[in-house]
C-alpha cells in the first residue's frame, strides 16, 4: 500500500480497495486453473457458476465426508475398483446397480433414501451436482443438511467398507496399517 512505504498508516479505504483488488486477481487465478482441468470434469463444472459465492462464505467448509461425494473418491464401487481395491465397481448396499458411484449414492441408492429426503425437499428432488452447488452456497442451513447427509452415509459406507476389509481373503482388501506419525484415511473432518 502507498500509505505504508511512506511510513503512514493507510486509510480505512485503502484497506477496503486493496482487498479488492486482490479478491478479483484471486478469483482470476482460480479460473484459470479450472479452466484445463486434468481430472474432475463433472465437479469442476458444478463448481465453476457458484465460484464466486464460494468465496467469502463463512458457512463454506468442505469436510472430508462432503468431499468423498464431490469429488466421487470415496467407499464407491468404481473408485474403489479403478484403484484395485475391489474386483467389480458394483454397489453394495442395492441389488440392482451395477456401478456404485458418488452420485449414484446421492441420487437413487435406495438404502440411502430416509438419509436423502432432507436433501431432496431442500433441492426440490434435483440432486445433480450443479443443483446441490447453486443450493448450498445460498445458506448455512442448506450446507448443514448436505453436510449432514454425507457425514451420516459415508460414514455407514467407510464402516461397511472396513467390515468387508477384515473378512476378505483377497491381498488387495487388506489395507496396511498407518504407521507411526500417519492417520488412516478416514481420520475426520478437514478444512479445505
Amino acid at each position: 500500500m502507498e500509505a505504508r512505504r511512506r511510513g503512514e498508516e493507510p486509510m480505512p479505504r485503502e484497506y477496503t480497495r486493496r482487498r479488492f483488488e486482490l479478491r478479483q486477481i484471486l478469483m482470476a487465478k482460480r479460473k484459470g486453473r479450472l479452466e484445463n482441468p486434468s481430472a474432475g470434469h463433472a465437479t469442476i463444472a458444478a463448481i465453476r457458476p457458484v465460484m464466486e459465492g464460494l468465496l467469502g462464505r463463512h458457512h463454506v467448509a468442505l469436510s472430508f465426508r462432503l468431499t468423498q461425494i464431490l469429488t466421487g473418491h470415496g467407499c464407491f464401487g468404481k473408485y474403489l475398483c479403478r484403484i484395485g481395491w475391489e474386483q467389480s465397481p458394483g454397489c453394495h448396499h442395492c441389488d440392482d446397480c451395477l456401478e456404485d458411484t458418488a452420485q449414484h449414492t446421492l441420487e437413487v441408492c435406495p438404502a440411502w433414501a430416509g438419509q436423502r429426503r432432507a436433501l431432496e425437499n431442500m433441492a426440490a428432488g434435483d440432486l445433480s451436482l450443479p443443483t446441490i452447488f447453486q443450493i448450498i452456497v445460498q445458506s448455512e442451513s442448506a450446507w448443514n443438511t448436505a453436510a449432514s447427509f454425507c457425514e451420516e452415509v459415508m460414514s455407514a459406507k467407510d464402516a461397511a467398507e472396513r467390515d468387508r476389509e477384515r473378512t476378505s481373503t483377497l491381498p488387495s482388501r487388506r489395507r496396511r496399517e498407518p504407521g507411526a506419525g500417519e492417520l488412516p484415511m478416514t481420520s475426520g473432518l478437514h478444512e479445505l
